[in-house]
């Protein structure tokens, strides 16, 4: 369909070109390609023939043809369009070509003399445009609005690559040739100012948001802030960035600025309750506020819904203010940082782009048609009192003192222009192929040049080949940059080249003032010691280091001297070391070297004399490996230096913590370096040698501190016994009970065995057996190693205690008073707790358990019975019901049905036992004894150890005498044969084939030879018995190995009486 036409002339109207773009239409695919042109000048551009919300555009021209870019980014229009004449005859025709970017935006006008345009044509890079007129073609040179900026000898630029659908922003240092290369979606703008860049992309989603990225030299992002505003126009300074849509300006304060008005009035606005500056701001173009009033917050600001009726054309900012252009040619200047609008003026012609000198006073607008006109933009006081001007007077001429006043300064043509950022009056433009420098408003002599200008200061310009940068992106080649100067900065070169009295250059300068020229002459005359004129050009260039350095000169009485002054002064640095050399001033050159920081020359120069020099040139050689991260290098230097400060990090770098550990004996006690190095060692967890770093420091109570967070307590312990450090009981106490409040039991145990704190270990462990889930049913074997572990704790602390109290007496001096002493002692602090009064005991019943499951499974029924008749004495440790389970069990097997009635008597009676269970008891107790008689079968007798008098084997007491008899560990029999104190073997855990019976040097527990000929560990404690070996070390937490022990390790005796409690048999019927 069409839209472009009105309704009713559809087929009356001839077509006068259609093109469709078939290039690469980006990402999206949502970008306008073809076009459509009608003789009347009405435009239609479209996305596909099915859009059906083209783009319309009314040329005003008599179409003759249309023509994509190469790049699908400007459509050219050509036609002819009626001008008026100035006299009575009829209208004439000129040709016109216009160029609209794809969403309709009108961006120049090109006239073109001839009656008849009637074709174009693009070159094939898309920097040239081929019109046929009449019988002429003409070229015009195109120069596109590339993505660039330059700042701090950096260009940026960004390139659409079309494989990748994104565009490559380089970072181009062109004094060091470095490139930085990044890869951004949707670039819309490139702005720069003095450090900073800013980047304008559109968000990589649905949001519709754009995103502005200050960026620095690098590429590397600084801030950015997100917006919801289409930015069409965006400006830079030093610490603003001001960004426009057609009708709503956002400014964002990216830096702190220099406030208009003094520090202190800030202080005042501050105590008086004034609000903290905003650091964005937004507003609508046809607000009117005063200043500190009617600007928004950007979250506060709601856009108008309405579109604007005339739209911003253009924008342009400076230190001290914003103007903004509309399409109509009304100008707003906005005053910065404190926003509020300064004057509002009209223009004749409608802004393409504007700019502003660097003081503000003056304005250049290049217009839609080329035409690059001056203003007088200035705001004086009158103006203020009266700076909204009505849009009446606006079409009327501007008054001399008011805003906006044009200058008698015309330039056709021109597509770039520059001023000076140092000097108001100067300013580059480039017409169509040549560059003018304008002082005031007389132009200087051209220069041929097609680069667009990157800055113009100290009478001098750098411009770049742009168009050949974008075709070759990733490697320019810096033949593309340019310098120009301006005509009073190459005669004064001339002239000092020329003419040796420099009156005559004085006098040139003073007549042409510059900086630069001042610095140029002050230079020369320093060349030719000719002090006083460069004394005098160093005040008119203000230059306060210049003077003072020509007073230096002046007070040197060798003009040698003199002259390596100069030469140091200009960076000629070598020729300054020879010409100190050549009068014999080695101290002078090494001076020069070292204020300029050249330690290698330093060295060489140096060699063999002060020695303070060569160290402070060495440690500086240090340093500057160290700036690199050559840390090795670096280390070498700092020892060469002895600068211990500097190891210590350099070292820590290198993790070479072994060298590091070395500085701590070499440095003084009481170094602040010590506590440096403690710090650097607790970091990555080296606690001894933190401990030995802080402790030579002197600093005990962080050494203590350190092996606590380290979780290092047997450390802090130690440490802090040496030191009578007393606060670290309360640390282990607290931490520990902190890891019970996290109910990590197996935690505490480690911190306290770390601690040697055996006896808390030893009371957790039992804890854990009491309260293992399933008890002896699922996990005896884990409660027997837990009941183990708690045992072997006890036996450590009877042993360090014994130790303790021996500490320091010789041989032959411990009395049996002193050992009978210590051993009250450790009695006295296990007596507390009954885990820890028999510590064996709780393991032995899990183990006389576990060896009568085996026993039992295997059908040993004899043996098993013996091993479960011994349970009985722990009811403490296992509960009624598994006990007499199990003795009712292997007795029932082995046929001892007295005792088996005993057990099932002990069952049916416990108040442990639930009613259910005693009642399932009764029963079966029922069925067995109405078959069986409960009596025991006859058993091989043995003599009590004791009374001698006869007893059955399996008797766990003597009845006679109430003799408690010892069980072996390995098979759960009573032990008859009589112990042999006196064998030494025996006392070891040596195999005694002479008793019959070997004692565990670790548990004190006895056993038979007969039994343990084929097993080489204690079956109860696990400690070796190799007849060679005297045993092996204290046990770990993850294991089950012992560690030394004393004490005799049997539980107390049961108190005289029958077994099993007393209470009837069985019997018949």
């Amino acid at each position: 369909p069409i839209y472009c036409l009105d309704n009713g002339t559809e087929g009356s109207v001839s077509i006068a070109g259609i093109d469709w773009y078939d290039g690469f239409t980006g990402p999206d695919n949502q970008v306008p390609t073809l076009c459509v042109g009608f003789e009347n000048g009405r435009v239609q551009i479209m996305r596909s023939d099915a859009d059906d919300k083209p783009v319309l555009i009314d040329t005003q021209l008599r179409c003759t043809g249309l023509k994509w870019d190469p790049n699908g980014m400007t459509v050219a229009i050509a036609g002819m369009q009626s001008q008026q004449q100035a006299g009575p005859g009829p209208d004439r025709e000129v040709g016109v070509v216009q160029f609209y970017a794809p969403t309709g935006q009108h961006m120049r006008t090109l006239r073109v003399p001839g009656t008849n345009l009637r074709s174009i044509s693009w070159e094939g890079n898309g920097l040239r445009l081929a019109l046929a007129v009449d019988s002429h073609i003409f070229f015009a040179n195109i120069r596109p609005d590339y993505l660039w900026g330059y700042f701090s000898k950096t260009l940026v630029y960004a390139v659409l690559k079309k494989e990748r659908s994104e565009h490559v922003v380089v970072f181009w240092d062109t004094q060091s040739d470095e490139k930085y290369t990044k890869y951004i979606k949707h670039v819309t703008h490139i702005r720069s100012s003095e450090e900073y860049c800013v980047l304008v992309t559109k968000a990589d989603d649905a949001s519709g948001q754009h995103i502005v990225i200050v960026c620095n030299d690098i590429g590397s992002p600084v801030d950015s802030k997100y917006l919801h505003i289409e930015p069409l126009h965006v400006a830079m300074t030093s610490s603003h960035i001001i960004v426009a849509s057609e009708d709503v300006v956002y400014i964002w304060m990216y830096r702190s600025s220099v406030s208009k008005h003094s520090d202190r009035a800030g202080e005042l606005a501050g105590m008086i309750g004034g609000n903290k500056r905003r650091t964005e701001m937004m507003f609508h173009i046809d607000e009117s506020f005063a200043p500190g009033t009617g600007v928004h917050d950007k979250e506060g600001f709601v856009p108008p819904s309405a579109p604007a009726q005339d739209p911003i054309a253009c924008i342009t900012a400076t230190e001290h203010c914003f103007l903004v252009a509309r399409e109509s040619g009304l100008v707003q200047r906005y005053s910065l940082p404190h926003l509020s609008i300064e004057a509002r003026f009209a223009i004749r012609c409608r802004p393409q782009v504007i700019a502003a000198n660097c003081d503000s006073t003056r304005m250049s607008v290049i217009d839609i048609n080329g035409m690059l006109t001056l203003y007088d933009v200035e705001v004086r006081s009158a103006a203020r009192s009266s700076m909204i001007i009505d849009h009446e007077a606006d079409k009327q001429a501007q008054q001399p003192d008011q805003p906006g006043t044009q200058l008698d300064f015309e330039r056709k043509d021109v597509w770039n222009m520059r001023w000076a950022s140092d000097n108001p009056d100067l300013f580059a433009i480039m017409e169509k192929t040549r560059m003018y420098i304008i002082r005031g408003l007389q132009p200087e002599e051209p220069v041929l040049s097609n680069a667009y200008i990157c800055s113009f200061k100290d009478l001098q310009i750098q411009s770049v080949l742009i168009d050949e940068v974008i075709q070759n992106p990733e490697s320019p080649r810096k033949e593309v940059l340019l310098d120009f100067e301006t005509k009073s900065l190459r005669d004064t070169r001339d002239i000092l080249t020329k003419v040796s009295n420099l009156k005559d250059a004085f006098n040139y300068v003073d007549a042409n003032p510059h900086p630069r020229l001042w610095r140029l002459l002050a230079e020369a005359a320093l060349d030719m010691l000719d002090f006083t004129v460069a004394e005098k050009a160093f005040v008119r260039f203000e230059d306060y280091q210049g003077i003072q350095l020509v007073k230096r000169l002046r007070i040197l009485d060798d003009k040698v001297k003199q002259k390596a002054e100069v030469a140091a002064y200009f960076q000629r640095f070598d020729e300054a070391e020879a010409l100190y050399r050549e009068i014999d001033r080695k101290d002078l050159a090494i001076d020069l070297r070292v204020r300029l920081g050249d330690w290698f020359r330093v060295i060489q120069l140096a060699h063999g004399g002060n020695e303070d020099l060569l160290q402070q040139a060495w440690s500086s050689i240090g340093d500057y490996y160290a700036d690199r991260g050559k840390w090795n290098n670096a280390a070498q230097y700092y020892a060469k230096a002895q600068n211990n400060s500097a190891l210590v990090d350099t070292y820590y770098f290198l993790e070479d913590y072994h060298n590091l550990e070395k500085l701590i004996d070499i440095l003084p006690e009481g170094s602040p370096l010590l506590s440096d190095i403690g710090n650097k060692f607790s970091l990555v967890g080296l606690c001894e040698q933190a401990v030995k770093a802080f402790t030579r420091f002197g600093d005990v109570k962080t050494a203590v501190d350190t092996c606590v967070m380290l979780n290092q307590w047997d450390l802090a312990v130690d440490l802090a016994q040496q030191q009578n450090f007393q606060q670290i009981e309360g640390l282990l106490a607290k931490y520990a009970q902190h890891l019970l409040d996290k109910n990590k039991k197996i935690e505490a145990v480690q911190l306290y065995r770390k601690a040697n704190r055996h006896t808390e270990a030893a009371k957790l462990l039992s804890q854990l057996a009491k309260e293992m889930p399933g008890g002896a049913q699922k996990n005896p074997d884990r409660i027997k190693k837990l009941y183990l572990l708690a045992a072997l704790e006890v036996e450590k602390f009877k042993t360090k205690t014994l130790d303790v109290q021996m500490t320091g007496a010789t041989a032959g001096t411990l009395t049996t008073a002193q050992t009978v002493q210590s051993l009250i002692t450790a009695d006295q602090n296990v007596a507390s707790d009954k885990a820890l009064e028999s510590p064996w005991r709780g393991c032995e019943g899990y183990h006389l358990y576990l060896v009568a499951q085996r026993q039992l499974y295997e059908g040993h029924y004899e043996q098993a019975m013996k091993t479960a008749l011994r349970l009985a004495d722990y009811e403490d440790i296992l509960d009624t019901q598994t006990i007499f389970s199990i003795i009712a069990l292997t007795t029932y097997y082995n046929k001892f049905f007295m005792q088996c009635s005993k057990a099932f008597i002990k069952l049916e009676a416990s108040t442990d036992i639930s009613e259910e269970m005693r009642k399932k008891f009764a029963d079966l107790a029922l069925r067995i004894f109405t078959r069986n008689r409960p009596d025991d079968p006859p058993s091989r007798m043995d003599s009590c150890p004791k009374c001698k008098q006869q007893i059955p084997d399996w008797s766990v007491a003597c009845p006679h005498c109430n003799y408690r008899l010892p069980f072996c560990v390995a098979s759960g029999r009573s032990i008859f044969s009589k112990e042999r104190t006196g064998n030494p073997a025996e006392e070891v855990g040596v195999l005694s084939n002479a008793s019959g019976v070997v004692k565990c040097r670790c548990c004190r527990h006895r056993m038979y030879t007969s039994e343990v000929r084929k097993i080489r560990n204690c079956p109860l404690c696990h400690s070796k018995l190799a007849p060679d070996t005297p045993g092996p070390s204290s046990s770990s937490m993850g294991g089950l190995g012992p560690g030394p022990g004393l004490g005799p390790g049997m539980g107390p005796g049961m108190g005289p009486g029958d077994l099993y409690g007393g209470g009837g048999h069985h019997r018949f019927g």
